[in-house]
């Protein structure tokens, strides 16, 4: 009975795994991050490019974009050997990966902050907290 549970369990992570496929936004040396459009999305390919990549590079003429699809193997090794050129001067090249759909578009704004999230928050004195600690320990 063990073999039959194993075996069908492997097929259906087989079969679910067929259909991974991730859309990314698509472009060459776009400026003013233009190809974040309906026209510029694409399908990736199933099961070998699961990532979105963007190189962000810094001319004279102003800020390009090159967006694609990416292996995650291939865009992390690029995003991780690219850090120390990117540092937003003239000539500089960043490359950021992500693996959810169109995360290689432009940055989603963040809601306003409530009033609760701006008020200040109290802040305890760093010898307090080991007798802090020991009170909560003994409490519980």
């Amino acid at each position: 009975m063990r073999p039959l549970a194993v075996a069908a369990l492997l097929g259906f992570l087989l079969h679910a795994g067929a259909g991974l496929q991730i859309q990314c936004y698509q472009c060459e040396e776009m400026k003013h991050n233009d190809c974040s459009t309906p026209d510029y999305i694409v399908n990736c390919t199933v099961n070998v490019q699961d990532m979105c990549q963007k190189e962000v590079l810094v001319k004279p003429d102003g800020i390009h974009y090159r967006k694609s699809c990416a292996s995650s193997g291939a865009c992390l090794i690029a995003s991780s050997g690219y850090q120390q050129f990117c540092t937003g001067r003239l000539n500089s090249v960043c490359i950021s990966c992500c693996n959810t759909p169109l995360c290689n578009g432009p940055k989603r704004k963040r809601p306003a902050p409530t009033a609760a999230a701006s008020r200040p928050r109290r802040k305890w004195p760093v010898h307090l907290a080991p007798p802090l600690l020991a009170l909560l320990l003994l409490l519980t």
